[in-house]
């Protein structure tokens, strides 16, 4: 219920798209927000007005000149009265008016008379997509502080391929989620790692754990909802990138660090989750070891670099942290792991509270001390963590 006590006003233009604005009131409404909704004439065309009104339980409105409005100003009172104003989907008819200050209907008097920051979600055919007087458009409304959530490539109502799809209702919610959170990293860079690595035996075999990822990508998207730009370099896991997150896959600890440590200088803050492996075999066979009755193969290992140790260690380094996953005597495993690696905060956690899961708990260590966190679902958790990087960034020695 992460918008509850939301007002979301949504506007609806005509498009194919609009049908998927269903679902999206669906899950607004799920994720606790109030939602009252405003079509466009044509946005009627494509989907009726009853359904938004059974999905939201307010009424609809369409009309600007609607006598049913107790002072005759609906686009008054709609925008006044909301947190956002959200359209989605936005045609390039909207964008355009929008852009240039015209009010001729309803839903674009409202977004002139609004009194909350403005989202859309354009949705349109490639080419009125790529025609230079939309581009204009849209860069007329992002230096007007509008955020634009898209579009989506890929196949069109039309036939055709390319940009112009309207992200799908999953992603607008994620995107208004993120929109509600304190810009705390605003403008900053963030690298992190997540998941396992694998070190290949052979061909099919290797030495891997039971990372998930999960932990770290809750990290990104909480960094990226803090307004950061996020880099996520991430072992083989099979979680879906948070929007807005530049992902690079790796497999192994050393591609890995080279990933990391090709970047690391220019970052302000690196966060360092993945469960990299500590050693890797020596020799990879070229071919599948085979069980032929002969004594098992001798697996000599070697061990792999310490990124965070090496970020660490830069000439100007970003922001350190790093985690310490144990089975037993966290406390001062943590603690031991944050000074030998010389950094202002480790995040430990015993394996067995949320190795794998959904929810964790954690237990920040830095010169502070201990900060116990409550257990939590990981994205919470990691909003938590992100606040307090925030308050290190300011003031390395801010107390809890």
């Amino acid at each position: 219920m992460e918008l509850t006590g939301k007002r979301i006003a949504l506007g609806i233009t005509g498009g194919i798209a609009a049908y998927k604005s269903a679902e999206l009131v669906r899950l607004l409404i799920k994720q606790g927000a109030s939602v009252q909704v405003a079509m466009t004439e044509a946005a009627t065309h494509f989907i009726t007005p009853t359904t938004f009104q059974a999905l939201s339980g307010n009424r609809v409105f369409i009309d600007q000149w609607d006598t049913n409005v107790a002072n005759s100003m609906a686009h008054i009172n709609f925008s006044r009265e909301a947190d956002v104003l959200l359209v989605a989907p936005a045609s390039a008819n909207f964008l355009a008016k929008v852009a240039n200050g015209i009010a001729d209907d309803l839903l674009t008097t409202l977004t002139l008379a609004r009194d909350c920051p403005l989202l859309v979600a354009p949705a349109m055919n490639r080419q009125m997509w790529s025609n230079p007087a939309t581009q204009r458009n849209i860069a007329t409304l992002l230096g007007d502080e509008v955020i634009v959530l898209g579009p989506a490539s890929g196949e069109q109502a039309c036939g055709e391929i390319g940009d112009g799809r309207m992200i799908e209702p999953e992603e607008i919610l994620e995107e208004l989620i993120a929109h509600f959170q304190p810009k705390l990293l605003k403008d900053k860079k963030v690298l992190i790692t997540a998941g396992p690595t694998f070190e290949a035996i052979d061909p099919v075999r290797g030495v891997t754990n039971l990372s998930s990822g999960k932990m770290g990508f809750a990290i990104a998207r909480a960094a990226h909802e803090a307004g950061a730009q996020v880099t996520l370099v991430c072992g083989p896991v099979s979680q879906p990138t948070p929007r807005g997150v530049k992902r690079i896959d790796v497999t192994s600890a050393l591609e890995m660090h080279a990933e990391v440590m090709q970047r690391a200088a220019t970052q302000d803050v690196f966060i360092g989750v993945a469960a990299v492996a500590d050693y890797r075999p020596r020799i990879v066979s070229g071919q599948k070891t085979k069980k032929d009755g002969s004594p098992p193969p001798v697996v000599e290992l070697v061990q792999n670099p310490d990124i965070l140790a090496e970020v660490a260690a830069l000439p100007e380094p970003p922001l350190c942290v790093g985690f310490a996953a144990e089975t037993q005597n966290l406390a001062e495993y943590a603690e031991k792991k944050r000074r030998a690696k010389k950094i202002p905060l480790i995040v430990g956690n015993l394996i067995q509270d949320g190795f794998g899961g959904e929810e964790n708990t954690l237990i920040l260590f830095d010169d502070n001390g201990q900060q116990p966190l409550a257990p939590a679902p990981k994205l919470e958790l990691a909003r938590q963590l992100i606040a307090r990087i925030a308050t290190l960034l300011e003031n390395p020695y801010a107390p809890h």
